[in-house]
């Protein structure tokens, strides 16, 4: 049988060309269509093209006001499914509960779903429906919803007085109850610090840790005597820190307005910083002036060591 050596070719050097030819002009033209909407991709931030977010109120950050309050919530069902709502059904005590805060307060939503579907949670100043979500409010969505047992926290604080709403997102569910009212007014007038009283105070500290590192303090453990002791002065008092690393690790101390957030440093009161910490076994000392009345507090201002326990209150009266 004659055999053919010749390579036989499945297609041609022109229709390659021809196709690289058509792949680059569908490229160029992509490209022009990309770019000619250059305006529009770059003038709101990710995910925001569809919806701009509203300017009525912001969420998270640090109270303007510096008051801080905790609202606990649990998404709830009746037994037929027909009712939804938060922390009690219609007609009994704790259902839907009222929220008063003021212009700049900030607060804190501890939410968890002790019903047997899923749910979402949001904030939104629109008196119907489920859009409207202040940015930062949400925890979870309807697409990714809080199953039974689950939780999660968000922040808001509002910026504007008015009415706003706390729902279930997930569509239908404010309809069957899910929705509570949050009433925003003017905030008060910051209260003013005194003129200097003449009057001073001396406190010890000391920071202190647990074997296992896993408990930090000022003084003592908690659950002994003299753990995180409190601290009460007069707007205008003159007030001295002596405070002393006795612990293993590096640390630094403040008052501040936020306990979570250690950069709100008040009264000139910082001894040393996280980026240049006090040794163990070295002291450091700071006079200031008490402030504006409030209730403050004081910590190690070495990122996590205060919510590990090194925080303790520092409440300047009237």
């Amino acid at each position: 049988m004659e055999q053919h050596n010749e390579p036989i070719y499945r297609t041609t050097s022109a229709r390659t060309t021809k196709m690289l030819v058509i792949m680059l002009g569908i490229c160029i033209a992509g490209g022009a269509i990309f770019f000619s909407f250059w305006d529009y991709w770059i003038s709101m931030p990710p995910g925001s093209q569809m919806h701009k977010a509203p300017e009525v109120a912001t969420s998270g950050g640090m109270a303007a006001t510096g008051k801080q309050f905790d609202v606990e919530l649990n998404f709830i069902e009746s037994p037929d499914f027909k009712t939804l709502a938060f922390n009690a059904l219609p007609g009994e005590e704790g259902n839907n509960p009222e929220i008063h805060a003021s212009v700049g307060d900030r607060i804190e939503f501890m939410v968890a779903n002790k019903g047997k579907s899923f749910h979402a949670f949001g904030v939104t100043a629109d008196a119907e429906g489920f859009e409207g979500i202040i940015p930062g409010t949400e925890i979870n969505s309807a697409n990714n919803p809080l199953k039974p047992g689950q939780a999660g926290e968000s922040a808001f604080i509002p910026s504007k007085e008015g009415t706003y709403y706390y729902i279930c997102t997930v569509p239908g569910h404010r309809e069957m109850g899910m929705v509570g009212k949050i009433i925003v007014s003017q905030a008060e007038a910051a209260p003013q610090a005194a003129a200097p009283t003449g009057v001073s105070h001396n406190f010890d500290l000391k920071f202190i840790e647990s074997p296992d590192f896993k408990t930090l303090a000022f003084n003592a453990l908690p659950g002994e005597e003299g753990n995180n002791p409190d601290f009460k002065v007069k707007s205008g008092d003159s007030v001295t820190f002596n405070v002393e690393n006795a612990g293993k690790s590096f640390h630094a101390f403040a008052v501040v307005s936020d306990a979570d957030d250690p950069s709100t440093i008040l009264f000139s009161s910082a001894i040393k910083s996280a980026n240049s910490p006090m040794k163990p076994g070295e002291s450091g000392k700071v006079t200031f002036t008490a402030g504006a009345p409030g209730s403050y507090h004081y910590i190690c201002t070495v990122p996590g060591h205060a919510p590990l326990g090194m925080s303790g209150n520092f409440v300047v009266e009237p």
